[in-house]
């Protein structure tokens, strides 16, 4: 049934297609941001409120004496964020969907990952912080019946957004006939999931009471060794044969941590999932993109797009420093 949806963001890489869906599935649909999105302003057909939902006051503003069927949170990242966000929409919504991540999941157990799979990350933050903010969920759920559904997507990816860890600068590199940095020896396989196929699943979540209460992990059925990732985007951009060099995940952290926290908390690791319990609500879903796809998406997209084709001055340097040590 359709009903009105808010959600807190709606123009980044996942909620942009979440946001599409829910319009083409007849939702009434207000997106509450910023209002500084260029790469993908809001789609026509829903209703922009322009708030800041970090800023006290704000979004309180913007939001008053208004109510939803149901709201979408992408943008709370730790457990005072989230608990401001709730506080604000607290009775004043059926389903509070709260954005985690499979960043929350310990990697290094049985495969595939499910919805029941440990929650612990000891390298990185931004998981320990999805954690933290999962426990405030359930604690309310468990006292209060709150109407909470999480979810947890993983790797998630669209035409404007180039899921390695140099981005662009991957791309050019390539072509420039520089080699490429792979963590580890590049044969980790990786869950990548196009936006619109994590928004088909998202989609069957909204407004449905069996999902309250509960988290869903939300992928494609593809993984793809690391080699081959950067293999389909080389291609993508008319690079037959691109060089490849391999090093140590915790090399790249000692040089950088800020990249190699990502790595050794989530992408240095192996990783399936079992997604059988969303699709259990969302009918019929098949993996529609696969990556080969996507990466002539992103490059066509980029292409058009000369304006984003920004390469990373500072990653540049890491890659040339490391790729010198480890050739």
């Amino acid at each position: 049934m359709p009903t009105s949806v808010l959600f807190i963001g709606g123009t980044g890489i996942i909620s942009w297609s979440c946001v599409k869906a829910a319009l083409a599935a007849g939702h009434q649909v207000t997106v509450l941001n910023r209002g500084q999105s260029r790469k993908r302003p809001v789609p026509d057909g829903a209703e922009l409120v322009v708030a800041d939902m970090h800023q006290p006051g704000s979004a309180a503003a913007a939001l008053a004496g208004r109510s939803f069927g149901v709201v979408a949170d992408f943008i709370s990242y730790t457990p005072d964020q989230l608990q401001a966000s709730v506080e604000l929409l607290k009775g004043r919504t059926g389903q509070y969907i709260y954005i985690s991540s499979a960043a929350a999941y310990r990697r290094w157990g049985l495969q595939p990952i499910t919805e029941g799979t440990t929650l612990a990350n000891p390298y990185w933050q931004y998981g320990r912080d999805k954690i933290a903010c999962e426990e405030y969920l359930v604690g309310l759920i468990r006292a209060e019946d709150f109407p909470a559904t999480i979810v947890r997507p993983s790797h998630t990816y669209d035409a404007a957004y180039i899921p390695t860890l140099g981005e662009w600068t991957d791309i050019a590199r390539a072509r420039a006939g520089k080699p490429i940095m792979i963590h580890g020896d590049g044969t980790a396989q990786w869950t990548l999931t196009h936006a619109e196929d994590f928004a088909f699943c998202f989609n069957a979540l909204i407004g449905d009471w069996r999902a309250i209460g509960e988290p869903f992990q939300i992928t494609g059925d593809e993984a793809l060794p690391w080699n081959q990732i950067h293999t389909e985007l080389a291609h993508a951009a008319g690079v037959p044969d691109p060089r490849f060099v391999h090093v140590p995940s915790d090399a790249i952290l000692a040089a950088d941590p800020d990249e190699g926290a990502g790595l050794l908390g989530d992408k240095a690791h192996s990783v399936t999932f079992d997604c059988s319990k969303v699709r259990r609500l969302a009918h019929g879903f098949r993996q529609r993109i696969p990556f080969s796809e996507g990466a002539r998406q992103i490059v066509a997209w980029y292409d058009a797009h000369p304006e984003y084709q920004v390469i990373n001055e500072r990653y540049d340097r890491l890659c040339d420093s490391l790729v010198a040590k480890y050739a």
